[in-house]
């Protein structure tokens, strides 16, 4: 239930921007955790994704401007999106010029605490959600806009847009409010191809079913043979195969006889790796005078095809390549896990979204196809 109004009778929405989430995803780092892997980032012509994705869900605030007020951090940590947006915000708090660190996600979350926000909405990724788990538990209801590279918790909306939406109508109090997992991974094993994600905690968050994702769960073996099969029998020798992370994927490349990066973008050709581990950088170079195909796979229990621990696919690789030529591969049990909901896409990009969305072929097996929803 959402508390009484302050003296001015307007609501709290408490704003928190991690200014380097997600900002190795592109780049091909799988992760923005630590120090050096952020220097490393930025050394490679990574642009953060954080203060967009806090802007476009404010956007869908703006409609209760008069109802509402922001309490948010300095510049880069939210006072800068929410004036973009229009908004006129309590700011709290100091942060250095150049530089964020986990300890001020923290503080402004306490603080968020001390000032008893009605909605904490932060921008971030995995980690950010254990930060402000650490911080303050289940004292503030909060909600996460997804701007991280893996974002394996239930905390987060289903892109910055949903989060926007689902905060409106949590002031209108048109929603439900459940707890939700906070998972993360071990990053360092991650970029080493062990995914070995944790439970953390849980934090109470707005609910409405269609606006929130749902913890990633873990493929197996099931038929990832049979559509390996089906795609090597599919290859044409004139194309590059621009495969992403994923157990299913990995299949098909051990049908041809070679060894994939799990979580990375490897790049095949006429039964070959050409590239392993790219980044964004690197694929639109190789696509510029091939023509290529992109493979993925949806994530299990969550359904995203593009935007979550694939960045380096980015908008301007889909749109090079064309949704004509997005092979999307499933096993059956993968499909059954969705319970109906449809493929989503997230990639930051309005427009590749809005082309992505509609209905795709998903390879289920040899010679095994479906047509399934993808939406935005």
């Amino acid at each position: 239930m959402s508390k009484s109004p302050d003296q001015s009778g307007k609501r709290k929405l408490g704003l928190v921007v991690n200014p380097i989430a997600g900002i190795g995803g592109r780049v091909g780092l799988k992760g923005s955790d630590g120090v050096e892997i952020q220097k490393k980032a930025l050394e490679l012509g990574a642009v953060p994704q954080s203060l967009n994705r806090a802007v476009q869900a404010l956007e869908r605030v703006t409609l209760m401007k008069d109802n509402i007020k922001i309490v948010t951090y300095p510049t880069k940590m939210g006072e800068d999106a929410a004036k973009e947006c229009g908004f006129a915000p309590i700011v709290i708090g100091s942060i250095k010029k150049d530089e964020t660190t986990a300890e001020d996600t923290m503080n402004a979350a306490e603080e968020m605490l001390r000032l008893d926000v009605d909605l904490l909405l932060f921008a971030g990724g995995d980690g950010t959600a254990r930060d402000i788990y650490n911080a303050i538990g289940e004292e503030i209801l909060v909600l996460g806009i997804p701007a991280g590279v893996k974002v394996h918790s239930a905390v987060f909306a289903v892109n910055s847009r949903s989060a926007g939406d689902l905060a409106v109508l949590y002031f209108q109090k048109r929603c439900g409010i459940r707890e939700a997992e906070v998972m993360d991974v071990d990053e360092e094993a991650f970029r080493q191809g062990i995914v070995s994600a944790k439970l953390y905690g849980y934090l109470r968050i707005p609910f409405e079913k269609r606006l929130i994702q749902g913890v990633k769960t873990p493929s197996s073996g099931g038929d990832m043979e049979a559509i390996a099969c089906e795609v090597v029998d599919r290859m044409k020798g004139d194309y590059l195969y621009v495969i992403g992370p994923g157990t299913t994927t990995r299949a098909i490349a051990s049908k041809l006889g070679l060894n994939k990066t799990l979580v990375g973008v490897d790049v095949v050709s006429k039964g070959k790796l050409v590239s392993i581990d790219v980044n964004e950088v690197q694929l639109l170079k190789l696509l510029r005078k091939r023509n290529a195909k992109i493979i993925i796979t949806p994530i299990g229990g969550q359904g995203y095809i593009f935007g979550r621990g694939n960045q380096q696919i980015s908008p301007e690789v889909i749109k090079k390549v064309g949704k004509d030529n997005i092979i999307v591969v499933a096993t059956p049990e993968k499909i059954n896990s969705l319970r109906g909901r449809p493929f989503l896409v997230d990639t930051g990009d309005r427009a590749v979204d809005r082309m992505l969305s509609g209905y795709i072929r998903v390879i289920t097996g040899y010679n095994e196809e479906i047509v399934y929803k993808t939406s935005y």
